[in-house]
């Protein structure tokens, strides 16, 4: 996970891309058990977790996945991704939880490669652009609250109006398709079609239109 507190440039790699949906595997830890930064939570927890995964404890993993889920103020991907472990160990949410929003990432694809717009209820963002080139957002300060609220506001309905995905995550869209991922405990949620179709559908446009905004946002930052 991106630790920065600023906008910053950055360069794309593809596994970037796969750091936005909260949805690593278990072979993936972002720290080494028994290192100095594992004692930090809830990089512990999912250290903790892992270790009792990797010892057949699947009950005891949950009990420490469901804690990650309960503590307040975490990074929303880091929610996401405890519930990704909990749906692999046979864990669902409640309804009152599966359908809350906790990112949207929104991927367009390019002659030369990917256009991507993500932002998630914490107030963080990104923007890369099939250049190479991108932006990260910390919430240094509340300039692109609303912004990101307007991205959530419109994907949230989408998100109630469709079911989850229940296979492997796609790979990156095609060219000239848009992809609008919602994320969520109850896992990922997408619709994808022609630009010039989705653009104009009552549901996806105005997600669209927003998640350009929110671009236009991001790329004024690298110009102050």
């Amino acid at each position: 996970m991106f630790d920065l507190r600023d906008s910053k440039s950055i360069q794309f790699k593809p596994q970037i891309r796969d750091a936005m949906f909260g949805d690593f595997s278990w072979q993936w830890m972002p720290i080494e058990p028994g290192s100095a930064a594992s004692t930090l939570e809830p990089w512990a927890s999912f250290a903790r977790a892992k270790q009792q995964i990797d010892i057949g404890d699947s009950s005891a993993a949950i009990q420490t996945l469901r804690s990650i889920v309960d503590t307040p103020n975490l990074e929303s991907r880091q929610y996401l991704q405890a519930w990704h472990f909990l749906r692999e160990l046979g864990v669902e949410p409640g309804p009152d939880q599966a359908k809350t929003l906790l990112g949207v990432v929104v991927e367009v694809g390019m002659p030369n490669g990917l256009d991507l717009v993500a932002a998630w209820p914490d107030h963080h963002a990104r923007y890369y652009n099939f250049s190479g080139a991108g932006v990260v957002w910390e919430r240094p300060n509340d300039s692109l609250d609303k912004a990101i609220d307007d991205l959530l506001n419109v994907g949230l309905p989408v998100l109630r109006a469709i079911g989850p995905w229940k296979q492997k995550r796609p790979n990156e869209p095609t060219k000239d398709a848009v992809r609008i991922n919602l994320l969520s405990p109850s896992g990922l949620h997408f619709g994808e079609g022609p630009m010039n179709l989705l653009s104009r559908d009552p549901m996806g446009g105005p997600v669209i239109a927003a998640a350009t905004r929110l671009m236009q946002a991001l790329i004024a930052l690298t110009k102050k």
